[in-house]
């Protein structure tokens, strides 16, 4: 027995192999059931995945391989290792956090030069 729920998918889903997603309301084309790749990772998946790439790669496994089982390419294996490289769990969470500070107090200083040059502007002009 179909329940109401999955009768109504099946009738807003009008080709085979899409899927209608209540969560955003649109069709998700997704053909053949591969599942997109994960934008962002959290810092203690990054470093999961550097050690079980270690791992891989000390047991002989090439980086290609050891990354193509991991679900991701090389370029960010190789970025990760870089900015992630020695750090530990508490530390990359900490390093993490310590950017986007720096990003919001880059935003606000922009911000506040903004405001002092059309403060000059202004007090430049002829009143």
């Amino acid at each position: 027995m179909i329940s109401r729920s999955q009768g109504e998918d099946e009738a807003k889903s009008d080709l085979p192999g899409q899927i209608w997603s209540r969560v955003n309301g649109r069709l998700d084309r997704n053909q053949g059931g591969q599942v997109m790749p994960k934008k962002r990772y959290t810092p203690e998946e990054i470093l999961q995945h550097l050690r079980t790439g270690e791992l891989d790669t000390g047991k002989g496994l090439a980086v290609l391989d050891s990354c193509r089982k991991l679900g991701i390419t090389e370029q960010p294996y190789y970025r990760w290792k870089k900015a992630y490289g020695g750090l530990r769990v508490d530390q990359a969470k900490r390093l993490k956090g310590l950017e986007q500070e720096n990003l919001r107090l880059k935003r606000i200083v922009a911000d506040q030069a903004l405001d002092l040059s059309i403060l000059k502007e202004v007090a430049a002009g002829n009143f």
